[in-house]
């Protein structure tokens, strides 16, 4: 018989410690402190964009008016004040509205007209092999010729008319928007390639409704460049050969002042350039932008 010393003794149990419940109350929020701040004026007119762009823009017409002050020649170089003087007086009581929307009116029917062609054709170059090889063929072959050189010829096809502005300014757009545009369809994953095809997606909806959307920042770009280069080919078109059946374009509201050596109005014709380009750029495609990619998530 087993000793009881020999037996094995239990461990303790040892039992969790009691601990009174109690209940807090919360905090107010005005001990905690503030959530949120409010931003200084300072801080807010930092953070804006269009402020930002507006100082520069300012310092840039300070650092023109006191250069023009210094060289003190109105007939070579006229100050920022006349400059904007003479850009009143020609909107006012001038043509330059006029020369302004006849230009701006070709522009648009060359420059859709091009994103069109240039749409068509890159379709045609993603969906046949023949279609890829005649786009390579054919940006290799024209993309290099500037547009303005074919103005000659466009003047001995079309006339002395807004006909060969446009063909020039389709030759502008066409090539830089295809590129871009096949670059960013070749670009897209083949994770959203199969994607497409699992859900049946063929011929143009496979473009329209996948490549395009996954290729949209690319394509955006392209539309930039498109822009900017049909933008210069017309006014340089209405520099070289002047007004067209239905009026001159600003270009050739440019020419007539430097015949007549009103400096002061060819500046004004140049800002009036800078002025359309710049609030193209950040009215319709910084709108484009904000509602397309940066709200995809597609660009920071």
């Amino acid at each position: 018989m087993a000793n009881k010393a020999d037996e094995a003794v239990p461990a303790a149990r040892i039992e969790p410690p009691v601990r009174d419940e109690f209940e807090r109350e919360p905090r107010s929020i005005g001990e905690i402190g503030e959530i949120s701040r409010s931003l200084s004026p300072w801080q807010r007119l930092r953070d804006n964009s269009l402020a930002r762009n507006l100082f520069i823009l300012v310092v840039l017409g300070l650092i023109w008016q006191i250069y023009a002050m210094w060289a003190n020649s109105p007939l070579l170089f006229p100050t920022f004040t006349a400059t904007i003087q003479a850009l009143w007086d020609s909107t006012v009581h001038g043509p330059l509205l006029i020369r302004a929307w006849n230009s701006i009116s070709i522009l648009l029917i060359g420059y859709v007209s091009g994103v069109v062609l240039a749409t068509l054709l890159t379709m045609f170059a993603v969906l046949t092999r023949f279609g890829s090889d005649l786009l390579g063929v054919l940006t290799a072959m024209f993309s290099p010729l500037p547009a303005i050189a074919l103005l000659p010829l466009a003047l001995m096809w079309f006339g002395l008319g807004a006909g060969s502005i446009v063909f020039v300014l389709i030759h502008a757009v066409l090539w830089a928007v295809a590129l871009n545009m096949l670059s960013g369809f070749i670009s897209v994953s083949e994770t959203l390639r199969m994607a497409g095809r699992n859900y049946g997606l063929k011929g143009w909806r496979y473009v329209a409704k996948l490549l395009m959307p996954a290729a949209f920042p690319t394509i955006l770009s392209g539309l930039k460049i498109g822009w900017m280069f049909a933008w210069r080919t017309q006014i340089a078109a209405e520099l070289v050969f002047g007004a067209t059946s239905s009026g001159g374009g600003i270009g050739w509201f440019i020419f007539e002042n430097r015949n007549e050596l009103q400096t002061a109005s060819v500046f004004a014709g140049l800002f009036t350039v800078i002025l359309i380009g710049l609030l193209v750029e950040g009215l319709v495609f910084r709108t484009i932008e904000v509602h397309t990619v940066r709200k995809w998530g597609m660009t920071r």
